[in-house]
């Protein structure tokens, strides 16, 4: 097959012109930058009126929750008609409803989630919506509730694995959103019906079945796709025919995936370095200036700040701070040597100093060494600003992933359009530990959870106590799996993400990212019973309901391979016992250490730990050590994390750094210098992610007191960044409880 198509004049190579292939296209066309920052240019008249009208609405939304929702339709991609903030100044237009902040209902994923997150916000469900999702049209959270066991429903209530998604959309899916910009629809249609073609041939097994009917979901939807554009006056049936095309086309297509699903993270890509390639181009022949350049960048980004999922209190409790995770991954480095930073990346991160820090898009920055220096500063800068960016190891995820990956949610990666996650939650490690010195009965209500076991009595044995942990390891681990494969089962036959996955290969890997919580209360646990002297409490019903700690003990955070080396232990072993239980559609297990923001409601279900953290506390974040046990300063608390390695956690491992400016320098120059090489240092080690805050605690602690005077305050949690006024009381005392290095 071979595609011709006059939109491509000018452009350079022949292999992406024979077969679906953005990447060919990107390594013959774009221009790497290694300079500085001194070209970009603030915002344009008509970004500050769509931005002003924007502020004001956002001010109506932080008093109600919600600006607005749909009570009766459900979402799809052509429920509405087109929607406008500020039609006469939209450079870049499209809505996820036909209103600006309103929010859409996904009946499909289940009806009671739909219908409780409207009761949060005083809204109520439209009788007949609910009866047809009830007894007309099967959920996808009904059809996972019929299938779950009984040790699934326990485990599950029990919170031992707790953010499930079996009630909103699983995603973690980036469609290959640039394809749109790049093919056009056509194209891309005669594609997917050459490979159905193509199965004709094949036995009608079950998973040709599937593929077919895939395949035809996949067409239905980006014709369906096409009538969405057509409505905003597009054609996108043929490819971009210059940067404004390619910038309103990239995000048509990522708004026909969040008009089709509420999933969990609904990350953008890799979109910097490709639309650079249309930008410079029309900068070139003199049918853009930098000024017009910007304004599209700006105000394709004020759409991605608008994307909203209406979620339920419980939902809202895991992941605080109303995330939608619209991930961009700027930066890192091509196979060939060749950076693949350009101007376009320099002009998204921009739009923190144009329109004001904000939490999305979730801008991550993939480091590496070899970035340019100019680049590598500015990032430095925006941190130290704005708190809004990310940075993930390029060093390490290149040689995975190649050139052309995306960060998907928080810290994990993929191929564009050639790999998908079915993402899975989190395992509470604390709770395990628990449960396995319980004999397999809950800390707290005394349920048995798990398997009988011997329960432990006395001074606790470290090999006693391991040899526990990993028998009920192996028991969680099945469970775990076995849950996510459930979930994905009935996402796949009632949820399928059709316009997302018409933006992949129909040939695609999969990954089921599993995740854990608690690592650093494991590890400091671990530590005391074998480095201290431990003696359980119990209560009247002879559950331990508390610990008796004798010595100090080694703990994580303070680069001390006595107690670094158990967090390491703790999660290759867990990583290994995963895979023996088979995944879903042949997934490949993947594990990551990150929380989002449920280590706090972890720590409300967890019980008293031996590390010496109460009944109750919350957990620290992600990979991070415990709160205030990093006494070392912050190279050392850095370079424990740095210890975890890649190979074992590749759905990523989460590190949420705050530190204080005076810290880094005196002055913004020397903090900036600072920062950028500490990240040099922490990252040549083979550490994966860095969230950075650059703020005292004192200044948080005036905005959770007077949050109308910091409306814009944004932080880095846990993978992602919040509005802190957004975040629950108990979600702010937790960040401020975080350590905050003042030393290097």
């Amino acid at each position: 097959m071979e595609f011709t198509q006059e939109s491509w004049a000018g452009f350079k190579g022949d292999l992406w012109k024979k077969e679906i292939n953005v990447r060919d296209f990107i390594q013959n066309n774009y221009t790497p930058y290694e300079g500085d920052d001194s070209f970009l240019k603030p915002s344009s008249e008509k970004t500050r009126k769509v931005w002003d009208k924007l502020t004001e609405m956002f001010k109506v939304e932080r008093e109600r929750g919600v600006y607005d929702t749909e009570t009766k339709l459900p979402q799809s991609i052509s429920t509405y008609g087109p929607g406008y903030i500020d039609q006469e100044n939209e450079v870049i237009v499209g809505l996820q409803t036909d209103a600006p902040l309103k929010r859409a209902i996904f009946p499909r994923g289940g009806v009671r989630m739909v219908e409780n997150s409207l009761k949060a916000y005083g809204y109520q469900l439209d009788p007949l919506t609910k009866e047809i999702f009830t007894k007309y049209r099967k959920t996808h959270n009904e059809g996972v509730f019929s299938a779950y066991t009984q040790d699934i429903l326990k485990a599950r209530h029990d919170a031992i694995i707790t953010g499930l998604p079996d009630a909103y959309g699983r995603g973690r899916i980036i469609g290959d959103y640039r394809r749109v910009a790049l093919y056009g629809t056509a194209i891309l249609i005669e594609d997917k019906k050459d490979f159905q073609k193509r199965l004709e041939s094949n036995e009608m097994t079950e998973e040709t079945i599937r593929r077919r009917e895939e395949i035809t979901e996949q067409i239905k939807a980006l014709k369906e796709f096409e009538g969405m554009c057509a409505s905003y006056g597009f054609d996108v049936t043929r490819p971009a025919k210059d940067a404004r095309e390619a910038v309103q086309f990239v995000y048509l297509a990522y708004l026909a995936a969040v008009k089709d699903q509420d999933g969990a993270a609904m990350s953008i890509g890799r979109t910097a370095t490709f639309l650079d390639i249309y930008i410079e181009k029309d900068i070139k022949e003199g049918k853009l200036t930098e000024e017009e350049a910007q304004e599209l960048v700006d105000q394709m980004i004020i759409k991605l700040r608008i994307v909203r999922f209406l979620r339920t209190p419980e939902y809202n409790d895991l992941f605080g701070g109303d995330p939608t995770w619209t991930t961009e991954s700027v930066g890192g480095m091509g196979e060939d040597g060749r950076t693949l930073v350009t101007k376009t990346s320099f002009r998204i991160l921009n739009t923190l100093y144009n329109l004001g820090a904000a939490p999305e898009p979730n801008l991550t920055v993939l480091w590496s060494e070899a970035l340019p220096e100019g680049f590598k500063k500015f990032c430095a800068k925006v941190s130290v600003d704005t708190d809004s960016i990310q940075y993930e190891n390029d060093d390490v995820m290149r040689p995975v992933y190649g050139d052309d990956y995306a960060i998907a949610c928080c810290v994990s990666a993929m191929k564009v359009g050639k790999q998908m996650q079915f993402f899975g939650a989190r395992c509470n490690l604390a709770k395990l530990l628990l449960l396995a010195l319980n004999g397999g009965r809950d800390e707290k209500s005394g349920a048995q959870i798990a398997p009988e076991g011997k329960a432990f009595t006395g001074v606790l044995d470290y090999g006693e106590v391991m040899e526990a942990f990993a028998k009920y390891r192996a028991w969680m681990c099945r469970l775990y799996v076995n849950t996510l494969n459930v979930i994905h089962y009935m996402h796949d036959k009632y949820a399928y993400e059709k316009i997302q996955m018409a933006l992949h290969d129909t040939e695609v890997e999969r990954f089921l990212a599993c995740g854990v919580a608690g690592l650093s209360v494991i590890a400091d646990s671990l530590s005391a019973i074998k480095y201290a002297k431990v003696t359980p409490v119990y209560n009247e019903d002879g559950i331990i309901c508390d610990f008796q700690t004798e010595g100090d003990f080694p703990k994580y955070g303070n680069d001390d391979d006595r107690v670094d080396s158990i967090a390491v232990e703790v999660l290759k072993g867990f990583s290994e016992e995963l895979k023996k239980t088979p995944a879903y559609r042949g997934a490949e297990h993947t594990l990551s250490v990150l929380t989002i923001t449920s280590n706090v409601v972890y720590g409300k279900k967890t019980g008293a730990t031996p590390d010496g953290r109460k009944a109750g506390e919350p957990f620290a974040p992600g990979a991070n050590p415990m709160h205030n046990r990093d006494t070392s300063g912050a190279l050392a608390s850095l370079n424990s994390v740095a210890k975890i390695p890649y190979a074992c956690c590749r759905d990523g491992i989460s590190n949420t750094f705050s530190i204080v400016p005076s810290a880094l320098g005196e002055t913004l120059e020397t903090r900036v210098e600072n920062l950028a090489e500490m990240m040099d240092g922490y990252f040549s080690q083979g550490a994966h992610h860095l969230n950075v805050n650059v703020l005292d605690r004192e200044k948080l602690q005036k905005a959770m007191d007077h949050p109308e005077l910091y409306p814009n305050i944004t932080i880095r949690v846990s993978g992602y960044a919040v509005n802190f006024h957004k975040l629950s009381r108990a979600h702010q005392l937790e960040v401020l409880k975080r350590t905050y290095h003042g030393s290097m």
